[in-house]
């Protein structure tokens, strides 16, 4: 559409308007302060992100470190499960070994007190817990004294019981003697009897070695 100037005059221009300065600057604060509160928030999101991030991190540490320290508690229990069979097994056998060898030292024993006496044997022995059944012949009652004498002198036995003795002769012609007593061992930790030593100055011979069963 087109329009004429019938009036044959410069039309006016339109006036502008003056934006007041205190307007302008209450936009320029606004502003500042958006962008100030963007820049702290962005700051503190970081700090926060930061500390997520390590805290997370340690928290994967703490739960790889409760595993391992979990498989370790599993391997000890296994490690202390095979010492307790271990040693279960190592207090078997060092039972039987102590005692074999308390068998073999009373049975040493026994015979070393047999060969100190004339005209006796033995002919059965039964251990029963701390005490000995023995059953033997001799030649004579003397015979049966000397070897109840010799087993209290060696130190391992004590409380010597007969329970019988009695002439059998076992073989025609030949006077014997059976006999059955009960004999407690002594403790293990009972001192050995020392031989006696001659005082100085004595010139008493020693006395002559125990003859041996003939």
């Amino acid at each position: 559409m087109i329009r004429i100037n019938l009036l044959g005059q410069a039309r006016p221009k339109a006036a502008k308007q003056a934006v007041p300065l205190e307007a302008t600057l209450q936009v320029v604060l606004a502003i500042a302060a958006v962008a100030v509160s963007g820049v702290i928030l962005f700051v503190v999101y970081m700090s926060q992100k930061r500390d997520l991030d390590a805290a997370n991190k340690r928290i994967a540490a703490l739960r790889a470190e409760k595993a391992s320290l979990e498989q370790i508690k599993q391997d000890v229990d296994r490690f202390q499960s095979q010492k307790s069979v271990l040693q279960q097994r190592i207090d078997v056998i060092e039972t039987l070994q102590k005692n074999r060898s308390g068998a073999q030292d009373l049975l040493q024993m026994v015979a070393n007190t047999v060969v100190r006496v004339d005209s006796l044997w033995l002919t059965s022995m039964t251990r029963t817990s701390d005490s000995l059944n023995i059953k033997g012949e001799a030649g004579s009652i003397n015979a049966v004294a000397n070897f109840i004498t010799e087993l209290k002198r060696s130190g391992y036995f004590d409380k010597i019981e007969i329970s019988n003795a009695k002439e059998d002769d076992i073989q025609t012609g030949v006077e014997t003697y059976g006999f059955e007593m009960n004999v407690a061992i002594a403790p293990m930790n009972a001192p050995t009897p020392q031989p006696k030593t001659q005082p100085a100055g004595s010139t008493q011979p020693p006395p002559a070695p125990a003859k041996g069963r003939s």
